[in-house]
């Protein structure tokens, strides 16, 4: 049963004004491509009423050609297709947040998280319409959404490096998992920029600006963006783009009680430009590692589902997960290395405390 925003009514629900929430557990758990009502959302604003036969994406800047292109035009375009992960840069954070206070910001677990299947036109083949200037570096997006925050009103941006939007994965698109993207979702039309974080997908797209600096919008020049806890001055702040290795376990939930004997562990694994190569599970608190199974074919974009069969006797058992990624790179052990001050990027090992009887 669906309710608000075309969301199930037993969705995590982290903000009602605006709307935020994300899946439980046993709902990421379930299945490796995530249904639209239960992808996680996250929002700035109130979802914008648009009328797809009054749509025009324009197209702008340092291009030879500015363009101002219907759906129709855009859907008229190669269409493409790619299995994709979407995730906030604020997943996770409710577990730094044990550490010190994170104010102002939602209290996401490990549900800022889904995988869809996405269609649409490549946004390279949008600029190559265009024509792109040589000194051009960046291509800044806009959406139709209104936010007001310090006494202004304005649409959400951001923006990616030139060689990122020119990657044949990055899409402008306009299905999700078979469907039209639903209002809650970017409709009629988002940028999907796999490997990076949610922010830079930005949804209800309207704008196109290609530029030879960062977008200077509020939620790329100010927001989403990463002050180590130990900085003096905020320009040392780093503007987040491509996510980090990260993996955690889904199954058993923390604090679940078990019987001894055989446990099923379950999680997933994301690796962003590259791949997972493998996954640790420890029963110990990472004293001792076993690896884990990887489920189904590896997907460019897409989490790694993986499980382990574990023997458990009675007592607590903290489980632990730590993945490898294609550069042989792991994850920092401790929240305290990755702590900061928006509660953003954390990767470190996950653990879950069980109780066995």
């Amino acid at each position: 049963m669906t309710t608000l925003n075309g969301k199930r009514a037993d969705l995590l629900v982290r903000a009602t004004d605006p709307f935020n929430g994300g899946p439980t557990l046993e709902q990421l758990n379930a299945n490796s491509i995530t249904p639209n009502d239960a992808f996680f959302v996250r929002n700035h604003g109130d979802i914008p009423e648009i009328d797809p036969s009054d749509f025009r994406l324009t197209v702008n800047g340092m291009v030879q050609q500015p363009l101002a292109l219907t759906l129709d035009d855009i859907k008229a375009l190669p269409a493409h297709t790619i299995t994709a992960t979407l995730q906030c840069a604020g997943n996770r954070r409710v577990e730094l947040a044990t550490l010190a206070p994170i104010p102002n910001e939602l209290e996401w677990d490990q549900e800022a998280i889904s995988t869809a299947v996405w269609r649409g036109a490549r946004l390279r083949d949008v600029l190559a319409q265009a024509g792109v200037d040589a000194a051009a570096a960046h291509v800044a997006m806009l959406g139709l959404d209104e936010i007001a925050k310090e006494g202004e009103t304005f649409g959400f941006g951001g923006s990616i490096p030139l060689a990122k939007a020119l990657d044949p994965d990055t899409l402008l698109a306009y299905e999700m998992n078979d469907a039209p993207l639903p209002p809650t979702h970017g409709y009629p039309l988002r940028a999907l920029i796999p490997g990076y974080i949610g922010a830079r997908s930005v949804k209800w797209l309207s704008q196109i600006t290609v530029q030879a600096q960062p977008s200077d919008n509020y939620y790329q020049s100010v927001a989403y963006r990463l002050l180590p806890s130990d900085a003096q001055d905020e320009n040392a702040a780093v503007m987040l783009g491509e996510l980090p290795l990260i993996s955690v376990i889904l199954s058993p939930e923390p604090n679940a009680v078990l019987h001894s004997g055989d446990v099923r562990v379950q999680g997933y694994a994301y690796a962003s430009e590259r791949e997972v190569e493998r996954v640790d599970v420890s029963c110990d608190g990472g004293q001792t590692w076993r690896v884990a199974r990887m489920i189904g074919e590896a997907e460019r974009w897409a989490w790694r589902k993986w499980e382990i069969a574990v023997q458990l006797t009675p007592g607590q058992h903290t489980l632990v997960v730590r993945a490898w990624d294609s550069a042989a790179q792991t994850q920092p052990e401790q929240i305290a290395t990755v702590w900061n001050i928006k509660g953003y990027m954390n990767n470190a090992w996950h653990r879950v405390a069980v109780t066995v009887m």
